[in-house]
């Protein structure tokens, strides 16, 4: 009988104890994140440190239970590949990163570790997920739903430039393959189109590449400058405001630091409140959620700007009723 009784008790008391050894396991699990970047190391930007922030607010604490593993592609797209494989290699849990070339380096990386697009243009169309709603795979987190970025920054060029019809879209080539690129080519012109206005791409590599670019621009007899929402660009988001200025063109880009170095508008969601966002489904997932059940976000807080200074250098006058829809005006 007493054996009985303790055969009973040792495995009760081992049914018990699973579930308390597992929880102390986990609480003292060091997760392991990747973060994959595509331009050079910036992992003291607002949108990094916001990312940061989100974690720590959730319970992570970088050198007790979370190790942050860096990589960086110094705005060269063709090394991406290999330091997605590189992340996997160090068997991080979850892959963080941002942009469609980043995204798509990652998901050619794995099927089966975890990634949250920090911010990606339009990851629908760019074909990284099957939807928003039911993303499937490996892959979740938040889309700038960029197609929709791209006209409305070009409505907003036109409110203050009225007489705008043929405008530049300074880009960088690679960042999507090239069936998917010239169906977004096309998607993009009809829809310029329809608010009076031409599309003129002109594409940069690199910063030796810009000066060019704008001389292209003053030979194609453009009106006006829209900048794609890539990292490389905005990471010198001031060499373009500048040339800008020269050259005498109305330009809007975006996030608002465009416009804060320069640019004469800046339109476009609040990168640290994305990051931070992305900071969540991070912790979703460790949790043990899967990717493919968790909704793709979209921005829920967009910044306009307007720089008054540049456009008194231009001699513009921003009509009041832009004025009265900016989040920020720098005087």
């Amino acid at each position: 009988m007493t054996s009985r009784r303790q055969f009973i008790g040792s495995v009760i008391g081992g049914i018990l104890a699973a579930p308390l050894a597992a929880e102390a396991q986990q609480r003292g699990k060091v997760w392991r994140i990747g973060f994959l970047g595509t331009e050079a190391a910036t992992s003291s930007t607002s949108p990094i440190a916001a990312l940061r922030g989100g974690l720590r607010d959730l319970g992570y604490a970088e050198g007790r239970n979370l190790v942050i593993e860096y990589r960086w592609a110094g705005e060269d797209y063709d090394r991406l590949a290999g330091l997605a494989a590189d992340l996997v290699g160090q068997k991080v849990d979850v892959i963080v990163t941002y942009g469609t070339p980043g995204c798509r380096a990652a998901k050619q990386a794995t099927t089966t570790i975890p990634i949250v697009m920090a911010a990606v243009g339009d990851p629908v169309r760019s074909e990284l997920v099957v939807s928003l709603a039911r993303p499937g795979g490996n892959i979740t987190g938040l889309s700038i739903q960029d197609f929709e970025l791209i006209i409305k920054r070009l409505e907003v060029l036109k409110e203050v430039v009225p007489a705008a019809s043929r405008v530049a879209y300074l880009q960088v080539p690679g960042t999507q393959p090239t069936d998917v690129a010239e169906r977004l080519r096309r998607e993009q012109d009809t829809a310029a189109k329809s608010i009076g206005m031409e599309l003129e791409r002109i594409d940069v590599r690199g910063v030796d590449e810009y000066a060019g670019a704008f001389s292209a621009m003053a030979n194609k007899g453009v009106q006006a400058l829209s900048v794609a929402s890539v990292a490389p660009l905005g990471a010198h988001a001031a060499r373009i405001a500048e040339l800008a200025a020269h050259h005498r063109l109305p330009s809007i880009g975006g996030p608002k630091g465009f416009a804060e170095a320069g640019g004469l508008l800046a339109y476009g969601p609040s990168l640290p409140d994305l990051y931070r966002r992305a900071a969540i489904y991070v912790d979703k997932i460790l949790k043990g959620a899967k990717p493919a059940d968790l909704p793709i976000e979209q921005p829920t807080k967009f910044e306009l700007v307007i720089n008054l200074r540049t456009a008194k250098a231009l001699g513009l006058t921003i009509p009041q009723s832009v004025l009265l829809k900016a989040d920020e005006v720098i005087q």
